[in-house]
This record gives C-alpha cells, structure tokens and sequence, in this order.
C-alpha cells in the first residue's frame, strides 16, 4: 500500500492506493483561509496538520489494515506559500498563501535585478516566495529577524511526518529562489532577500526518498514507522503524475481552484516574457510550462454566489449543446492575474449587460472567460515554444461537459476526459511514494488513465467564439486603469 496526502488551499485530501495503483481509500478534511486584508490570504500551517490527522483518521477508520501495511508516503501541496520557523521550528506567523498579492511592490523589485529571470527562467510573481519574506522584512522585521528555516506548506507536513527539513525540485522552483537548469538554489537569488542556504531545506527529486515516517507518529497515524516519504511535488506536477503528464508534450487543463495549462519538456526551455512558469518536474531530469489564471472555479463559486445557486445547477441550466457567446463579456480576474498579464491589481470585470441579461448569460459569461484566459495561457506556451495537440481535462470544474466544450472551442485542440476516478495531486503523490519506496521505473509507473470521451472543438462555434475572444482580449487594456 502506498499512501499519497494532497495540502490543498481548501482541504488536506489523503489517497490510499495498492500496488497496483488501485484506489483502495480516500479521505479529506477541510481548510479555510484567512484574508485579514485586501489581497491578503492566509492560513495556520497548525490548521494543516489538524486537517491531515482528520483526514487519516477518517482513512483509518474504513480502511485501517490497510493503511498499516503502507510501504510509502507521498506528499502534494499548494506551491508558493511562505512558512516561517524559528530555529526550534516553531512557526512565527500564518502562513502567506500562493494567492496572497500583498508583496507586489517587492515582486516588482526583485524582478527588475536580471539575475532573477536570467536563473530562475521566470517572472517574478507576486504569489512566489521570495517577494513575500522581502515584504516581511520590510514589514515585520521583529518576525523576519527571527526565520530560521523557509518551508513550503507540504513540505511544513513532511518536518510533522519525519523531522527533515527537505523539499522537492517542482515544489522549490516556484520560491525564485532556484536556479531551475542546475536544479539547486542559487546564492545570489537568495543573498538578494537577505537569506542563505541555511534557510533553506535540503532538495530532493520528487521520486527519491526525503525522509522516514518518526516512530511516535506510528500509532496516532496508523501508519508503520520508519516507511519513506517520497520528495514528492507541487500540486500542479504530481497531478501530472496522476494523470501521466510525465513525457515530451503531455498536456492537462486543470478546471480547479485557479485554472493551469500545463505541459512536460523533456529539457529547460524558459521564456518568462510570454509570462509562462517553467518549473522543474517531480521527475528527475524533466521540466514542464504552464500557464496559469487565479481563478477559475473560484469565478464560477463567486457569481454562484452572487446569484445564489449552486454552481452545478447553474452550469446544468446551460443544458449540452453550445451555445454562442452574447453581449456579456466576463474579465476572470478577482484575485489578480499572472498569465499573461501579471497584473496583482487586476480585478473582475463583468461587461455587456441589458435588460435581456438574464441569470444563464451570466453562467456563459463566467463560463466563456474562463476559457478565454486558458486561451491566453495557450498563447503564452506557443510564445515560449510549446504547442499542443491535445490535453486531458481535471479539477472539479470539468465535471460540467458544457464548460470542457466551450474550452476545447476556444483552445482549439480536444480535450480528453479520463475514466471516471481518482488521478488528482494525492494519487500523484502516492505514485511518487511508490516509486520511491519500491524504486520503480517513473515513466512506467506514471501512465495515462484510461479516455472515456475526446470532447472535440466545435466547428459551427469556432468563429463566434474567436470574435468573443478578440473582445476578450481588448478589455483588459481598455478598463486596466480604472482597477
């Protein structure tokens, strides 16, 4: 049995598989965040260790013989996020969060010293890590003075489980801190924050072993002592790993909270001009591109709640068959935006609106913007190099066929959707385990599930929503200055 633990922004979600990669039991507990202030999100890192005892409590209770026999743990989070610990790893502040846009001042700083596109391959965001501890310098020196060690939240989990301070390659380059073709840190990124490699946790491939689970955790857990934790990956790279994301052009859309369009390389091919993350892979000598929008079912939860219905009735309202995109036009951005404007003052725009405007319009509206930023996403990756023939479609937001239709119309390219199933980040990460604890072949183990339905462009709609999307795209420029 392999274990795989996801840290999400909204829950801790924990997969058990068997050594045949069969989905034995899951389990999740809920998370919350904290927004103290505009732009500002945030979470206990003590709340991530409370969801992740729930969580396997809950695994414990249906499947506990089979937790016990565990050979190996694999661990997924949410990348970004800046968890400060003192030099008894006690934890100085609430963690500042992947969608916290507080420190875009200092994002803009460290992003004009070359240095940090030239190592890192990448703009310098205001959600990576490094902007966030300049801003708690300048901000709360008393806690920056006493940062002993930077961890990102999985890897919070990983010092719990095991005692090591060690993160991953996938997870570590979203910090800027990186240096992503040596696939190590980079002193000079980080003596620019006024920080060292003692700060810093080890770095391990996500597939090689990065610690033992501590024996005084076997019993609260149920898990045996002393079983690997595989260095595992940030979210979006062990989801590829779920879902076989691994080889030279594999490609998914994620539908989740934030939206991503990801794609593995087999080498190093930055272009942070077209405002494209390159990022190490979980698997060694592999890197990926994405683009990535901040909210995508996070818009459709917002007008569900604005309208106040459930956001699956409102997309089931639109029925199956695309409809033409209207007047209402639909600017996704309320949280800011990173592909491809970068933009942490950005703001959600809805335009177009009449009389005849009706609550279904709306759901297009949001619907069809979405899917024009994962359009920009993919103009972004054909910027830097990277095209794409097809991509399997995941989050929760693809459960809705008539969104995935509006999206492979406006990309393009048909999106597979796989058999129904579990092959998010924790099953990812639970193939990370495996392999590390059995010492698989990666590439053998990180197969594509099995397709169900190709949901091709349609045709009749293509022009429409070509139209809609060159609307699209000249609003942003139209209304930025008014945000």
């Amino acid at each position: 049995m392999y274990l795989g633990i996801d840290l999400g922004t909204s829950g801790v979600k924990a997969v058990l598989i068997d050594e045949d990669q069969t989905v034995i039991g899951a389990a999740s507990a809920p998370l919350t965040v904290e927004r103290p202030h505009s732009g500002w999100s945030e979470q206990d890192p003590v709340a991530w260790l409370d969801a992740t005892r729930a969580a396997l409590a809950s695994l414990g209770r249906e499947h506990g013989s089979a937790l016990a026999a565990a050979a190996g743990i694999g661990l997924s989070g949410q990348m970004h996020g800046a968890t400060l610990l003192d030099d008894g790893d006690r934890v100085l502040r609430p963690a500042i969060l992947w969608n916290d846009t507080r420190s875009h001042r200092e994002a803009a700083e460290l992003d004009s010293q070359t240095i940090f596109r030239d190592k890192t391959g990448n703009i310098v965001f205001p959600g990576f890590t490094a902007p966030k501890l300049k801003w708690v310098a300048a901000n709360e020196p008393q806690i920056f003075d006493q940062v002993a060690k930077v961890l990102l939240p999985k890897d919070y989990l990983r010092l719990w489980l095991t005692g090591e301070h060690i993160s991953d390659l996938s997870d570590a380059a979203g910090t800027a801190w990186l240096d992503v073709s040596k696939r190590d840190w980079c002193d000079e990124l980080l003596g620019a924050c006024s920080l060292n490699r003692a700060h810093m946790p080890a770095l391990a491939e996500g597939t090689q072993q990065a610690g033992r689970l501590r024996a005084d955790l076997a019993g609260e857990t149920g898990l045996p002592a002393g079983i690997p934790v595989a260095g595992g990956g940030g979210d979006n790279a062990a989801s590829a790993c779920g879902i076989g994301a691994v080889g030279e052009g594999a490609a998914f859309a994620s539908l989740g909270t934030s939206g991503v369009l990801f794609a593995a390389t087999g080498d190093y091919r930055p272009n942070p001009d077209s405002a494209v993350h390159t990022f190490c892979h979980a698997l060694p000598g592999t890197w990926h591109q994405m683009g990535v929008i901040l909210s995508a079912t996070d818009a459709l939860n917002w007008y569900a709640g604005l309208v106040g219905e459930d956001a699956a009735t409102l997309t089931g309202e639109l029925g199956k068959d695309l409809i033409a995109p209207g007047r209402e036009l639909f600017l996704p951005y309320l949280s800011g935006e990173r592909t491809p404007h970068n933009d942490a003052n950005a703001r959600g725009v809805l335009l177009g609106l009449g009389h005849d405007s009706d609550r279904a319009a709306g759901t297009r509206a949001v619907l069809e913007g979405v899917a024009f930023a994962f359009r920009d996403c993919l103009e972004a990756l054909k910027a830097a190099g990277t095209g794409l023939e097809s991509a399997l479609a995941v989050g929760g937001g693809s459960a809705s066929r008539y969104w995935l239709a509006a999206l492979a119309t406006t990309l393009g390219v048909p999106l597979e959707v796989p058999e129904k199933g579990d092959f998010g980040a924790a099953f990812g990460a639970a193939r990370l385990g495996l392999i590390a604890a059995a010492d698989a072949d990666p590439v053998s183990v990180c197969t594509k599930p099995a397709i169900v339905e190709a949901i091709e462009p349609d045709a009749a709609m293509a022009d429409a929503f070509e139209r809609q999307y060159q609307r699209y795209r000249a609003a942003y420029p139209a209304v930025k200055e008014l945000f």
